[in-house]
């Protein structure tokens, strides 16, 4: 039996110190940076190619593991079918209960609830929003979710001519800092795509970043 811890933060700016001191006791720990909406991450994948059967991986909270209800449900399975448990730090302890079998049922019992209770707090959350905005759309008050880059950004407009130059999404996010996610939704809200790289590399137009633009 191995003990194997998985930690994630949704941003590169944000640590995952608090999470990896509540995972000293563990043998291994897989580690991403990345939202929580989507299974693709790397470090969860090596996760779950690792674990054997026995092995119990260790999360400080379940939304760590994940926050699509859907996805969470079919990480889970991936976990049990390779014979492994789950266990969540926040939750309840089962250490007390001798009898394995009853300990894992007992364990994914006390996960579904807590599953059913967030997703019911992340439905509340947005019924509240809601009535929120329309109060203040009534009031003439609500203005719409800011942009955090104007069409003019100079890291924004630079971010698109290193794109324009050949760079992928990823490539623009370590060298600028843009999150890749928020550079695709400025580049389709602003219609930069790979098509307009490719007439533009077709040009040879050189801006004054030394890129083609």
């Amino acid at each position: 039996m191995t003990k194997i811890g998985y930690a994630r933060v949704s941003s590169k700016e944000q640590n995952l110190d608090r999470q990896l001191q509540a995972l000293q006791g563990v043998s291994k720990v897989f580690s991403d940076k990345a939202s929580g909406q989507s299974v693709e991450r790397p470090q969860l994948q090596a996760m779950l190619n690792y674990i054997r059967e026995g092995d119990i991986v260790i999360v400080t909270e379940l939304d760590r593991l994940g926050r699509n209800n859907k996805e969470l449900t079919e990480l889970m399975n991936q976990i049990q079918i390779k014979g492994a448990t789950l266990e969540v730090l926040n939750l309840p302890s089962m250490t007390g209960i001798e009898d394995e079998n009853l300990r894992r049922l007992i364990n994914n019992l006390v996960i579904e609830l807590y599953k059913y209770q967030a997703e019911s707090e992340r439905k509340r959350i947005k019924e509240r929003q809601a009535q929120g905005i329309e109060i203040a759309k009534s009031k003439g008050k609500f203005k719409g979710r800011q942009h955090k880059f104007k069409e003019n950004d100079p890291r924004l407009k630079h971010a698109f001519d290193l794109f324009l130059n050949g760079l992928s999404d990823k490539e623009v996010e370590e060298q600028t800092g843009i999150n890749r996610r928020t550079f695709r939704r400025y580049r389709s809200r602003y219609n930069v795509t790979v098509d307009q790289r490719k007439k533009t590399m077709k040009r040879g137009i050189v801006n004054e970043y030394g890129y083609f633009s």
